[in-house]
């Protein structure tokens, strides 16, 4: 077994209770302050396609998507579209990933990372009332504010950056559905991959 696979698997198992979010379900509403300690409520974005990327920068899976680049690429490309794009910060204190504002901009511009707002949830009530499994974990939300995607990012679970453009990525697939007027036509939802969110006890 690879360590990635390892990792995948470990992040799957190690998960606390969590809630479900369903396809076609009314995204459930949240408030959380963003990394410039401005407050962001979901119901703000309405009328707007809105991606949650659960993330935590030490996670070597999260790491293959902004060394390479990739993830930045698939922000830029979202918002020029109009998208609202939360990169979310479940990590709890203490905890692998867990930042304050200062160190989330840091890496936000070091990478000339994009998100429409890096949220921080380090008491993991975000995370766990979406049912945030692993970093990256991503959902999509449609402009009627109903949840039309989540789970993995892409169709290769590895830390191998070669992998990315091998893959075949759910998220910028369903974007493009959406935006084109159609039903997502790719997996509404698929096992997501990566580091377990470090969650408190």
């Amino acid at each position: 077994m690879t360590f990635a696979k390892y990792l995948m698997i470990f992040a799957l198992l190690a998960v606390p209770a969590l809630a479900n979010v369903n396809l076609g379900q009314t995204a459930p509403d949240f408030t959380a302050k963003d990394s410039n300690g401005k407050e962001v409520k979901l119901s703000d974005f309405k009328g707007k396609t809105v991606v949650l990327e659960w993330t935590n920068h030490d996670c070597p899976f999260v790491r293959k998507f902004y060394e390479a680049g990739k993830m930045q690429e698939y922000q830029k490309a979202a918002v020029a579209d109009g998208v609202v794009w939360l990169s979310i910060i479940s990590s709890a204190p203490g905890k692998e990933g867990h930042v304050d504002g200062v160190k989330a901009n840091e890496l936000t511009a070091s990478r000339n990372a994009a998100p429409s707002h890096v949220l921080l949830d380090e008491t993991g009530t975000v995370g766990k009332l979406y049912g945030a499994k692993t970093t990256p974990h991503m959902f999509i939300i449609d402009a009627s504010g109903v949840v039309q995607y989540h789970g993995a990012i892409d169709s290769i679970p590895s830390t191998n950056a070669a992998d990315i453009d091998k893959a075949t990525n759910y998220v910028t697939a369903a974007l493009a559905d959406l935006k084109a007027g159609k039903a997502v036509a790719a997996l509404g939802q698929s096992r997501p991959y990566g580091c377990s969110v470090k969650y408190g006890e």
